[in-house]
């Protein structure tokens, strides 16, 4: 599953839908000039419209809009916090391992608030745990976990380590679930919410739940409002999200189809 999920992950990248057509239409412009031509010109098209970006804003939109907060969230004295036993996150906020090597600093990318939000929430209600769960997530596994980076994280932010737990060996969402579950002192009955980004709950929340997880979502990392300005064009920006959705979206069939969701 972890070797699918890569290369899902390569398939869902839509530049390397543009590479492909241009790679068919110089192969056809020796013999076909004309079809070799149109492809090309097909390609370029592709990658102009690719940058628009309400497009793929659509799609993360649909995601993101599933599983908002719990209404009870938003008020600190409500009776439900007392209950949770703690919080849940997930990992895919830090680099690689082979960008943190030798820097001496957590190294977070853009979906830091699956870092922050949590801790806004321990600082509010000291009853709370934090289980964080997060292995290495790359084809080489020659680096540190996630997860001890995400300890250096807390801990720099005064989080006690008695409140911290982590699991390092996930590679998936699915393992995230199931390796979780077994960490000692872990009661997956008890209520608990999932901190993950807004785009990725549904197939993470549907996923813990299928494992047997008492979760209620707690969404972060949103990168959608209620529109997209139709004026909004960056192909830096619109690639990425075109890859985050068609990614989210194949890899919730795929976990569906296979029972894990």
């Amino acid at each position: 599953m972890f070797i699918a999920s890569k290369l899902l992950s390569f398939a869902t990248q839509p530049l390397a839908w543009v590479a492909v057509l241009l790679a068919v239409a110089l192969l056809c412009v020796a013999r076909k000039r004309t079809l070799g031509l149109r492809l090309g010109w097909a390609s370029l098209g592709l990658l102009l419209l690719l940058g628009w970006q309400p497009l793929p804003d659509v799609l993360l939109r649909r995601l993101e809009a599933q599983h908002p907060p719990p209404a009870w969230a938003a008020t600190s004295t409500a009776a439900e916090w007392q209950r949770t036993a703690g919080v849940v996150v997930l990992g895919g906020a830090l680099e690689p391992a082979w960008v943190r090597a030798g820097n001496g600093q957590v190294a977070l990318n853009g979906a830091v608030e699956r870092m922050t939000v949590p801790v806004a929430l321990l600082l509010q209600h000291p009853n709370l745990r934090l289980l964080f769960t997060g292995g290495e997530g790359a084809l080489n596994t020659s680096g540190e976990p996630e997860a001890v980076q995400a300890r250096a994280f807390f801990e720099s932010l005064g989080v006690p380590a008695q409140r911290l737990q982590f699991e390092t060996g996930s590679r998936t969402t699915y393992e995230n679930a199931v390796l979780t579950a077994a960490l000692p002192g872990v009661d997956k009955s008890r209520p608990w919410l999932l901190v993950t980004s807004a785009w990725h709950m549904p197939r993470a929340l549907a996923t813990f739940r299928a494992a047997g997880w008492n979760v209620t979502p707690y969404p972060a990392d949103y990168r959608t409002g209620t529109r997209t300005p139709w004026t909004e064009y960056s192909l830096a920006v619109s690639l990425e999200r075109w890859q985050l959705a068609l990614h989210e979206w194949v890899g919730l069939l795929a976990y569906r189809a296979a029972g894990r969701a």
